[in-house]
């Protein structure tokens, strides 16, 4: 045999070692303190390829992945956590409200009325002024505003902007006038047109009444959803959320993260809960629970029991106490209550994940009791039902929630903020089973946070140092209101992650810093497992990443 013949045997051995050998990595984080969620493990190094997690642990564990190519990055023994999967959003709206009006900081009515007129001096005859999450608790007395306050500042544009939770809205005249309400106009069910001692209407629309007033409102155009939803993705990646769950988001919306997604711009995961009258649409396509890829999914539906506290419109089995006779709403979407039984039995047919809004405790036990009827009739499987907010329980329903699988999906941040005023509208009896974080964990319920934005405010870190903390926003409840029911950090991060994603059949993706998962994560300036808690909410986000990618800064450092 030739010499040269050798040669060529022997390269050719050698390229097909080489093909075998193992890639480098795109990128490697070293010099960290990597709190990886997975049953609390710790590390210092990680290395991503593609998307994904490819080594994980301490120095060694990285250094074969290091290659030419292979970008490094310095932590400078910052902080690592898994990147924040809000549960619970409404994204495009929270991105419409960062440009609109700011009323939830109004503390006076006058303030609120010059905001107002403020916002109608800078826009053209006959727009609309919408959004602005209102909130009367922080006035003086608390009394609810009227369309009288608003119509000398707004004399030529119709206006409906909302009370902070979503459960109400104030109309000015202008508006009530297009949309036909008057003093002759009936309450829709599940709805509440507050009106003066003359009988007028005030302005004021709480729950399914508010669609008397948003049929009239001319929808957003496509573009004007695109730049909202834009506006959303960057203020996400500055508060370092990674992944959103957005409940109930028009088609429209879902054309706009179709559009973003074949472009490569989104920096946030989606996971869609869409509104349960469009359970059908879904079914005819056979669409079950997060149908899509890693960047985009739907396949849920998201329903309504009741309103909320702040608008007394949840729905209890007892009265306000402050307000005798009212026990608050079952929401448009429960009348008749057997077509939302079909709804709900028509997604579970088709593997559709129920996602429902309830607040009181009789709202709750309500959908408790639908949840237990699905599972009866349709036979034991992995379905991760879930209850949005689940706020006021019934102590008979905790040890339901866990036999029959229900997640929680909570939002920390709400408890500091109603903890001001709840209280006083339904007892000490009833609050001390509201946001009961500790209760529901203790039962072996799955936690999954997040904010309701534009509800409340977006940022991760608020809504750990409320869960934690449970001091009240103001300043009254400083050992914690209701202190059984706080988490530790670790708890607190695990709901915002792992149990988020575990809430949209992710977990085997998401929620922790595994080898194989996405690498979405986020750099701390302060390490919330050591700080004071009370400094929980000063924590800033250094950088996000997802899926091995930085999106914020939008640069590489």
């Amino acid at each position: 045999m030739s010499s040269t013949r050798i040669s060529l045997g022997l390269l050719s051995v050698w390229i097909a070692t080489a093909s075998l050998a193992a890639p480098s990595a795109d990128l490697v984080i070293r010099n960290a303190h990597v709190w990886t969620g997975a049953h609390s493990a710790e590390a210092t190094e990680f290395a991503v390829l593609g998307e994904r997690l490819v080594a994980i642990g301490d120095a060694q564990s990285v250094a074969s992945w290091i290659g030419p190519g292979t970008q490094i990055v310095d932590a400078h023994g910052q902080r690592i956590v898994p990147g924040f999967n809000d549960a619970h959003v409404h994204f495009s709206d929270g991105g419409g409200a960062l440009a609109a009006v700011q009323l939830n900081d109004a503390t006076t009515p006058a303030e609120f009325v010059r905001r107002i007129g403020a916002q109608a001096a800078k826009m053209a005859p006959g727009e609309w002024i919408l959004a602005g999450e209102w909130d009367e608790s922080k006035w003086p007395g608390g009394s609810l505003p009227t369309r009288q306050m608003i119509d000398a500042v707004t004399p030529h544009n119709p206006v409906a902007v909302d009370r902070y939770d979503g459960h109400a809205l104030l109309a000015n005249t202008a508006a009530l006038a297009l949309a036909h309400v008057d003093r002759a106009t009936r309450n829709p069910d599940g709805g509440v047109i507050v009106h003066d001692r003359s009988g007028e209407p005030t302005g004021v629309m709480k729950d399914a009444a508010e669609n008397l007033i948003r049929a009239v409102i001319p929808p957003p155009t496509h573009a004007q959803r695109r730049a909202h939803i834009e506006r959303a993705l960057a203020h996400a990646a500055s508060l370092g959320v990674t992944s959103v769950q957005d409940m109930a988001a028009p088609h429209e919306d879902i054309a706009v993260y179709a559009e973003l997604r074949r472009e490569g711009a989104l920096t946030a995961r989606v996971y869609v809960a869409s509104p349960v009258d469009t359970v059908e649409d879904q079914a005819k396509l056979g669409i079950g629970h997060a149908f899509g890829d890693a960047w985009l999914r739907i396949g849920a539906v998201k329903a309504f029991a009741d309103g909320s506290l702040g608008s007394r419109t949840a729905y209890f089995f007892n009265d306000f106490n402050d307000e005798p006779g009212n026990h608050g709403l079952l929401a448009d979407t429960m009348h008749p209550l057997e077509r939302t039984r079909g709804y709900f039995m028509r997604a579970d047919e088709t593997a559709q994940q129920i996602c429902t809004h309830a607040i009181g405790d009789r709202g709750i036990s309500t959908i408790l009791d639908f949840y237990a009827e699905i599972a009866a009739r349709n036979g034991i499987r992995d379905r991760r039902f879930r209850i949005e907010h689940a706020q006021h329980i019934a102590a008979k329903d905790f040890d339901r929630f866990r036999d029959l699988g229900v997640i929680a999906s909570m939002q920390p941040t709400h408890a500091i903020d109603d903890g001001r005023w709840a209280e006083p509208r339904i007892g000490h009896d009833r609050a001390s089973r509201t946001y009961a974080f500790r209760t529901l964990l203790d039962h072996g319920v799955h936690l999954a946070f997040g904010t309701d934005w534009p509800v409340a405010p977006l940022d991760p870190l608020l809504s750990t140092y409320a869960a934690v903390t449970r001091r009240t926003l103001d300043g009254l409840n400083p050992a914690g209101w209701f202190p059984e029911q706080k988490l530790t950090v670790g708890e607190t991060l695990s709901a915002y992650t792992a149990g988020s994603a575990y809430a949209e059949f992710q977990d085997h993706e998401k929620g922790t810093l595994e080898v194989g998962k996405l690498a979405d994560f986020i750099l701390l300036d302060r390490d919330p497992f050591t700080i004071d808690p009370t400094t929980l909410r000063d924590v800033q986000v250094v950088s996000t990443w997802v899926g091995g990618r930085q999106v914020y800064p939008r640069h590489t450092p």
